[in-house]
């Protein structure tokens, strides 16, 4: 076993005397070391009922014959950060979380590796660590939050976001506002829309390393625990099987991957992510790569933020197996292994369907023709961007910039109503570096939304987008602002074009103006001259890469 290098033989009885303080016998100490990396935290819904799935998990490793080891790791909570400065952590805690699995399991010598997700960077940062150790291992979603309902309407925190905006317009009163807030989270568990959660929720499912039936199993449902200790059990026979975590992530599988956020028009943050797991997998993923799946693979579901229903609701219905069956009835996945130890196409033929849902339609019948996002390039992206699709039904859009160097000042123009129709809402200085982190925009599209603004305005940003996010937005533009890309150079009043039939985006205006406002401009002083996001600005990506730091 890896571990017998730092317990076995007697030069490894300081080791082992430690390990006995806390209660382990020399029979446990001799099993199988198995991580469990545990993303619990009160500081958010979304994973304040790990440590219960946790104590499943290791009952279902010490079963099986290993001996299970907790350790935890950070979150920062996209739904509370969000619209504030603590916004700037968010993706940075990816990276955290990721080095951070890495490093325990490196500096213990661990035998395998169960990661238990809640909150969106925790997803993709767990399974990144994974892609790293390369050993057997997968990681386990927390599951969703059920809907809460008000005035007989089930609601997500999209609705509070959105409430803002109508509350700032002076469409609803205080009174309706705070009961909207009290209403939308009703207990524990991820956002329950497909926003970014429970889209990488699915992605990694489909990817293969993670588990479909316990991913989907809502946060309080009653079958969640016996779904984690199936994965205490099951990492337990991919030890023993000699499965690693690169077994599963090859370029077929992240295909398959994005399909399902492309046929549930998922979040935008799928492609950062899935970009960056590739990144650690050593497997080749490309924007172009995405852009042609999207453009190939229809919406197959109804769900939240351009629809109508929950994960919850999707898993009634027949859940992720049923969207598999529909995907693979159209020739739209390749048939790859998961560490459930069914293949995909498995997974798929074990679908039973709900007697009148309608959630998952039939695979000639898609919500929408094509995917959920697309990927532009042009002369204000020529690295490219990521646009949402869903939520709105136009393919063209051309109006005047109204541009804003931050968030904040973007958010103060739409409470105060000075975004008119036809507005290109341009926020920039918020990608990986010069945000630093990317900040998500959901406070901003919420409002414009909650104004009544969103089929008639844009909004481009070098930062992110929520996977609440619905209207016609442009995330990820790249290069970013703070590196000097075209974005910086926009002025109020100049024409961009957003064309999504030929996937361009343009600034219309003409090469010899650029050129001198591209001789006079200046890089910003940075937001942070020393601690984690300074060094994060030194050492990220650009969004195109999935913002990796190398």
């Amino acid at each position: 076993m890896r571990s017998d290098e730092v317990k076995s033989g007697p030069a490894r009885a300081g080791a082992r005397a430690m390990w006995k303080a806390i209660g382990l016998t020399d029979e446990a100490i001799a099993r199988p070391l198995i991580g469990i990396a545990n993303t619990w935290t009160e500081v958010t819904p979304c994973n304040w009922h790990l440590r219960a799935l946790a104590e499943q998990v290791k009952l279902g490793v010490r079963e099986a014959g290993g001996t299970p080891l907790e350790f935890n790791t950070i979150v920062v909570t996209d739904g509370i950060a969000m619209g504030t400065s603590g916004m700037r952590a968010s993706l940075v805690s990816r990276e955290v979380v990721a080095d951070s699995i890495e490093l325990v399991a490196r500096g213990h010598l661990l035998d395998g590796v169960v990661a238990i997700s809640g909150c969106d960077k925790t997803i993709p940062g767990t399974v990144m660590a994974l892609a790293r150790l390369d050993l057997p291992s997968l990681m386990l979603y927390g599951g969703s939050i059920a809907a809460g309902s008000y005035r007989g309407e089930a609601i997500t925190l999209q609705e509070v976001y959105e409430a803002v905006g109508a509350h700032a317009a002076g469409n609803i009163t205080d009174e309706e506002l705070r009961e909207i807030e009290d209403a939308a989270c009703p207990g524990p568990g991820a956002c329950g829309g497909q926003f970014t959660a429970n889209t990488m929720s699915v992605a990694t499912a489909f990817l293969g390393i993670s588990p479909m039936v316990g991913n989907e199993v809502p946060a309080m449902d009653p079958r969640k625990p016996a779904a984690a200790r199936r994965v205490g059990e099951r990492v337990m026979e991919l030890l023993r099987d000699g499965r690693t975590a690169r077994d599963f992530l090859s370029r077929e599988a992240l295909r398959n991957a994005y399909r399902s956020v492309s046929a549930t028009a998922g979040s935008t943050n799928a492609v950062l992510h899935l970009l960056a797991i590739a990144h650690e997998a050593g497997s080749d993923l490309t924007l172009e790569d995405l852009d042609e799946i999207g453009a190939a693979t229809p919406v197959l579901t109804d769900l939240k933020p351009g629809g109508r229903f929950t994960a919850p609701d999707m898993e009634a219905a027949g859940g992720m197996r049923l969207l598999a069956s529909r995907l693979r009835e159209r020739g739209l996945l390749t048939d790859t292994p998961t560490v459930s130890g069914d293949t995909l196409f498995e997974l798929a033929e074990q679908a039973a369907e709900a007697p009148g849902q309608e959630v998952i339609r039939p695979a000639a019948e898609p919500v929408k023709a094509r995917g959920g996002l697309a990927i532009l390039t042009g002369s204000l992206a020529p690295e490219g961007c990521v646009l949402k699709l869903a939520g709105h039904a136009k393919t063209r859009h051309e109006g005047p910039a109204r541009v804003f160097d931050s968030e904040e000042a973007a958010f103060a123009a739409v409470q105060e109503g000075r975004i008119q129709p036809g507005d290109v809402v341009v926020i920039r200085y918020e990608g990986p570096q010069g945000g630093p982190g990317m900040r998500e925009m959901l406070g901003v599209t919420a409002a414009i939304v909650g104004a009544g603004l969103g089929e008639s305005v844009a909004l481009l940003t070098d930062g992110r987008f929520s996977g609440a996010t619905r209207g016609l937005m442009a995330g990820h533009v790249a290069p970013e602002a703070f590196v000097g890309g075209p974005i910086a150079l926009v002025e109020e009043g100049d024409e961009i074009t957003l064309d999504i039939a030929n996937r361009e985006l343009n600034l219309n205006v003409d090469e010899a103006e650029l050129a001198r406002r591209r001789a006079n401009w200046q890089p910003p002083t940075p937001n942070y001259a020393n601690g984690v996001f300074a060094k994060y600005a030194t050492l990220v990506s650009g969004a195109e890469r999935g913002a990796v730091t190398s």
